[in-house]
């Protein structure tokens, strides 16, 4: 019998499925976008460029991975979206060739207490089950080790409904190893009394100094005086401890006040609910300031901060217990279960081993399992989030990054890249939004947005490769190949700012000298201790303005004329000129249009489908009820106003009839921050990275305070904006301000006075001073990792 030989040696003909290796945008109009189509090659590396506010997360993240992510949600039943978040089709006319888009973005990690590196990333998990095996002495299952497990006993009847009922006696035991004092927090709080009332003083004579509670025709000022619980007319000094105790813990109860019925509850648990438990951030300023004032946050005493119970303490391996390792740093941890050999607990030691390793290779090895996860930087969250993707069989999907190279010092930008690389040689498609120079020139393919920012930008000026964009003509092709010199002669400081015995997180009694009336800025790896020392030493009351990269807190009502105060000053030049009341022209109060309570659209729920948003008729998307857009300042309503651009608004209110010196200040502030093109009413949610910490910066320019301290400015910025920031640090610094940042762009340090790099490495190797100097002193002398790169850069 013949073996069988193929006649047609020819390759078949390419199947259908071969021929989708597009990504097609077409027509794509969310929020700036003016129509954008674009062709994305699938299983290669896509960075898309532009300046800051000029469409590039509006393209990749709220078109092409919002898609993904609402296609794949209508795969499951209608029963398991009504628990899913709802997500609305993106204002585009056509999307082919999605895949899975496992998003990695920029936002801050929870902020709840009891979530830490170790629980956000199942490492904490892992090491649970671990120690339920192999701890001695055992304590029970993997809840016993968990900080946010309590334990429970429980004994009584149960009725037991099967066939004939009947009571039987049931006893319930869990041990959970959460500390009972600090209830897995690792920090108690302490309520300053002497901030919250004067003893000396009685009720009646206004003794609260808590803000807004001292007018005695006050409803909540009204139940105390007028419960009967303690005498209105006494001085708190002289209650008796009954009366002492009702005052500061009673239980709610109902009291009639003025002939209405009210719940009277003690100072502190009504406190604790009415300000407490709120969210720091998103409080009034000077809420905020009474609440830092009045609470104190000390380690737990009865766990030292380990947020644990002294049985889970006590169960140790290899003279180790699950406290230790969750406060070892992670590199020094992976060490240690490397020297773990147990073959019942093999295949568990294996997948903590990877993880582990997994955070040293993607340079967070400085990082502790204990740290709590709302302290991690935006760069470090995205790097967390990362590490569960780095291992993943997981070929032909999407992987869309915000900036990664966010945080990073330009040693490790290089193994960021690798990693980026290493995605898509799985067979992946990476798309990235970036500004590094270093992450660009990696790339397979670049989309450049632009050609400006807001309603200036939302266009594609280029697609191509690297060598391409070099070429082309667009804003980031021209400034792709800058770099700034190293400053020929530095200012003379002024005085110093002294920092002695710095010992916050890995520093190792630090003592530096940081000059004032100068640009300093602080560099060195991630990790090595720059945040420590520069939010975590500077001692108090040294004048500090402190701009960090928390997130602006805000409603989609909230936008930068609120946000920045300038909304203020506008109300009362249009009250004064129409002569009526502030109130009206505030779409949140009396000026709001009734039919959509001043949003401008109205929401429509559709349970588990995505709501829908429609303009409001009745104000046609103004926002404010008819009658209050008859009033007009220089010839403009309310609603014009804030529909101008910060530019535009600038030139209205600087001169003329409309002239307000309040809010031409403000205005002149986001135009020197690069902000300029932004329209005053905004809503903050569509706000890029880059404009909130610029709106941030504007912000705190008007607070008084010989000392500004900036964490990163550069981030979110595009090479053409870091030459208008150091314009502005130039500005700040020549008006008598000293500027202290915490950088790793090369260009920042160039153009630095002086620089103070920490290191030489990160976590327990770093909090070091390695280098104090200028910067052509650290150019010169090379002898640490960022002296070379900075001298790569400056080419010296």
């Amino acid at each position: 019998m013949s073996k069988a030989t193929r006649a047609d040696t020819q390759s078949p003909a390419p199947r259908g499925g071969d021929r989708h290796d597009l990504i097609r945008v077409h027509g794509a109009r969310v929020n700036n976008l003016k129509d954008v189509s674009v062709e994305i090659p699938k299983r290669r590396l896509t960075v898309f460029t532009g300046v800051s506010g000029s469409g590039k997360s509006s393209l990749v993240f709220d078109t092409i991975a919002a898609e993904s992510q609402r296609l794949i949600n209508e795969t499951y039943s209608a029963f398991v979206q009504g628990f899913m978040p709802t997500l609305a089709r993106p204002e585009v006319d056509v999307l082919e060739g999605l895949t899975t888009a496992i998003v990695v973005d920029q936002q801050r990690m929870g902020a709840d207490p009891r979530s830490t590196v170790g629980t956000a990333t199942d490492a904490n998990a892992m090491l649970r089950i671990l120690f339920s095996r192999l701890g001695a002495p055992h304590i029970g299952p993997p809840s016993a080790y968990a900080f946010n497990v309590p334990s429970v006993r429980a004994s009584g009847a149960i009725t037991v409904e099967r066939g004939a009922k009947k009571t039987v006696k049931a006893t319930f035991n869990r041990t959970g190893g959460m500390c009972v004092r600090c209830e897995g927090r690792g920090a108690v709080t302490d309520i300053d009394l002497t901030q919250l009332y004067d003893d000396s003083k009685s009720l009646a004579e206004g003794a609260f100094t808590i803000p807004g509670w001292k007018s005695d025709s006050q409803w909540t000022v009204q139940v105390y005086a007028q419960s009967g619980f303690v005498d209105p007319d006494k001085p708190i000094s002289r209650y008796t401890k009954k009366e002492m105790r009702d005052f500061l813990y009673g239980e709610p109860v109902k009291v009639k006040v003025n002939g209405v019925n009210l719940t009277y509850e003690g100072l502190i648990p009504k406190l604790q609910k009415s300000m407490l438990s709120k969210d720091k951030e998103a409080m009034q300023p000077h809420i905020r300031a009474f609440v830092e004032r009045a609470v104190t946050f000390t380690t737990c005493p009865e766990c030292d901060g380990t947020r644990l119970s002294e049985g889970a303490r006590s169960s140790k391996i290899k003279r180790i217990s699950i406290a230790d390792a969750c406060a070892m740093q992670i590199s020094d941890l992976a060490a240690w279960v490397r020297g773990l050999d147990d073959p019942s607990v093999a295949p568990l030691l294996d997948a903590l081993r990877q993880t582990l390793d997994s955070f040293v290779e993607i340079g967070l090895g400085y990082l502790s399992l204990d740290r709590p996860s709302g302290t991690l930087s935006g760069g470090e969250a995205q790097r967390v989030k990362m590490i569960r993707h780095l291992g993943s069989s997981l070929t032909d999907v999407t992987y869309v990054f915000d900036e990664p190279t966010i945080g990073l010092h330009p040693h490790d930008i290089q193994r960021m890249n690798d990693l980026l690389l290493r995605l898509r040689d799985k067979g992946n498609t990476v798309l990235v939004v970036e500004h590094k120079p270093e992450t660009i020139a990696i790339a397979d393919h670049v989309v450049d947005l632009g050609p400006g920012a807001g309603t200036g930008g939302g266009t594609v000026c280029f697609e191509g490769t690297v060598e391409g964009l070099r070429a082309g003509g667009t804003i980031t092709g021209r400034h792709f190949g800058d770099r700034a010199a190293v400053k020929d002669a530095v200012r003379e400081p002024t005085g110093t700012l002294e920092i002695r015995g710095a010992t916050a997180n890995n520093l190792r009694k630090v003592d530096v000298d940081v000059p004032l009336g100068v640009l300093t800025v602080v560099t060195g790896v991630a990790g090595s201790g720059k945040s420590s020392l520069v939010h975590g030493s500077i001692p108090p009351g040294a004048g500090v303005v402190s701009i960090d990269q928390g997130a602006i807190r805000g409603s989609r009502r909230s936008n930068p004329a609120t946000y920045t105060g300038l909304l203020d000053p506008i109300r009362k030049a249009f009250a004064k000129a129409n002569d009526v009341k502030p109130a009206l022209f505030s779409a949140n109060s009396e000026g709001a249009c009734p039919g959509c309570n001043g949003a401008g659209v109205v929401y429509t729920d559709l349970a588990m489908m995505a709501g829908v948003a429609t303009t409001c008729e009745e104000c046609e998307g103004k926002r404010f009820q008819a009658a209050v857009l008859e009033y007009r300042l220089g010839g403009r309503d309310i609603s014009e106003v804030l529909a101008m651009s910060v530019t535009e608004a600038e030139e209205f209110f600087g001169a003329g009839e409309a002239a307000t010196p309040a809010a031409h200040r403000i205005l002149g502030r986001l135009a020197d921050v690069g902000l300029g093109y932004l329209s005053l009413g905004q809503p903050l949610t569509t706000l890029s990275g880059g404009e909130r910490q610029r709106l941030k910066l504007a912000t705190h320019m008007a607070e008084k305070g010989g000392v500004y301290v900036l964490d990163e400015p550069t981030a979110g910025l595009h090479l053409a904006d870091v030459e208008q920031l150091l314009h502005l640090l130039d500005r700040l610094v020549d008006s008598g301000k000293s500027v202290i940042v915490v950088e790793h762009h090369q260009a920042v340090m160039a153009h630095a006075d002086w620089i103070i790099d920490l290191g030489p490495g990160a976590g327990h190797d770093g909090g070091r001073v390695v280098f104090e100097g200028t910067p052509a002193d650290l150019v010169a002398g090379r002898a640490t990792l960022t002296g070379e790169h900075l001298a790569a850069y400056v080419g010296a």
